[in-house]
């Protein structure tokens, strides 16, 4: 085994069980903030969950490169990093921009677009997590 091995799995476990988390109950709640009352809710939420963003994605980006420069680099590992960039990209090129925008005022249009990019990077995190315990189990 790999020392990068357990590791992976635990951020990884630690990353989905985030992203399952604002999927669930953060955005769906966010989502159902009335008009009147977005600004307050959208900067209060900005504010608090970019803690957490980092807490979850530090941890994987940290160990994901440590996995693929120690290697070795075999199917499961290239799953993980995959399913770890399609949600670290996704969260930088849409659901960033949408909520910089949502900071402007809420619109019908934008807080789908930000569901969307969070089931997106959902099924990032699902994909990762599998990876890493593919690689696990075939080391």
């Amino acid at each position: 085994m790999n020392d990068w091995e357990p590791w992976l799995v635990a951020t990884a476990a630690l990353h989905l069980g985030f992203q399952l988390t604002v999927t669930a109950v953060v955005y769906p709640a966010l989502a159902d903030v009335p008009p009147a009352d977005w600004s307050a809710a959208h900067a209060a939420h900005s504010r608090r969950i970019s803690y957490v963003v980092a807490a979850a994605y530090l941890p994987l980006l940290g160990v994901g490169l440590w996995a693929l420069v120690d290697g070795p680099v075999d199917v499961g590992l290239v799953v993980a990093a995959v399913g770890a960039a399609v949600s670290f990209l996704t969260t930088a090129a849409v659901a960033a921009p949408t909520h910089g925008r949502l900071g402007s005022g809420r619109t019908d249009a934008l807080v789908a677009r930000l569901l969307v990019a969070d089931r997106v990077r959902l099924l990032g995190a699902v994909v990762c997590l599998a990876g890493a315990l593919v690689a696990v189990l075939a080391g």
